[in-house]
């Protein structure tokens, strides 16, 4: 008895045997049409994305708008070849909609947060709030952005970091862009004692901006009494200039303006306490 059922037992098996091997004879054809075709299709994106690649150096397009649709652009391409890879495999059109729906479904709303950074990522390249090389202040970050992505913003700082801020955050928030006007205005403000002569101390401000040669003349610097404090009068300089001269103009006046009123004998106040003793009666 026992023989008996060991016989079955491995007639069984080599029953399993034969019909797997059938089906991956079947199943070989297929198999191999959709790795030829994976192949090939990977092939044929990198070129297309080659291709696309040298029609934007060719052309003067913004270059925001060029990284955005060569991202765009690749994604789709290896979404495409998917499907057909998948199709091949004997997946059926509509069984395949109805995974993907489903799919997309469940996808949806487990990356709401990507979804809302993909429509952001829309929204800039539509409404160009900023473009690659302006200087930007948003989410609490101050710097250069080097790349607009589908999802994401990167920004170099100051100190040469790397920020990344998903768009849904910066289409939703407030953005400072320095570089969408040509000029920029600056506000400049410094105490001098009330011992001080007012009218020599502004004129030393503005003889200071007419000799930099990156402080516009036109509309000319203005400097007003802009407050009586408790310890020194406060003036406000205000001038203008060109995007790439301001940081130079307002370090000079900085520094040239310190060292103009210790030569003119004018007094710049700083917090100090005066202390009177009392004598012994």
């Amino acid at each position: 008895m026992n023989q008996i059922e060991e016989y079955v037992e491995v007639k069984q098996y080599v029953k399993l045997l034969e019909e797997a091997y059938a089906m991956a004879l079947d199943m070989l054809p297929s198999l191999l049409k959709a790795g030829l075709i994976f192949f090939i299709g990977l092939w044929v994106v990198r070129f297309i994305n080659r291709m696309v690649h040298r029609f934007f150096l060719k052309k003067d397009y913004d270059l925001t708008l060029e990284r955005f649709l060569q991202s765009f652009i690749n994604i789709s391409l290896k979404g495409i070849l998917f499907v057909l890879v998948i199709t091949q495999l004997g997946v059926k059109s509509s069984s395949l909609v109805a995974i993907v729906g489903a799919a997309g479904l469940a996808i949806g709303l487990a990356l709401q947060g990507s979804l809302a950074n993909f429509a952001g990522g829309v929204l800039i390249l539509i409404f160009k709030p900023f473009k690659v090389g302006d200087w930007i202040e948003a989410q609490g970050v101050s710097g250069t952005v080097k790349d607009i992505s589908i999802f994401t913003t990167k920004i170099n700082t100051f100190g040469n970091q790397a920020a990344i801020i998903p768009n849904g955050n910066l289409s939703n928030h407030t953005i400072v862009n320095y570089n969408i006007e040509e000029t920029r205005r600056d506000k400049i403000t410094v105490g001098i004692s009330y011992n001080s002569n007012i009218k020599d101390a502004k004129d030393i401000l503005l003889r200071i901006c007419e000799a930099h040669e990156g402080i516009l003349k036109d509309p000319a610097p203005v400097v007003y009494v802009g407050n009586l404090a408790d310890s020194a009068v406060e003036l406000s300089l205000r001038f203008w200039a060109n995007n790439e001269d301001f940081w130079d103009a307002h370090f000079h006046v900085m520094e040239t303006l310190k060292i103009e009123f210790d030569a003119a004998g004018i007094e710049i106040p700083f917090p100090q306490r005066v202390i009177h003793t009392l004598g012994n009666k």
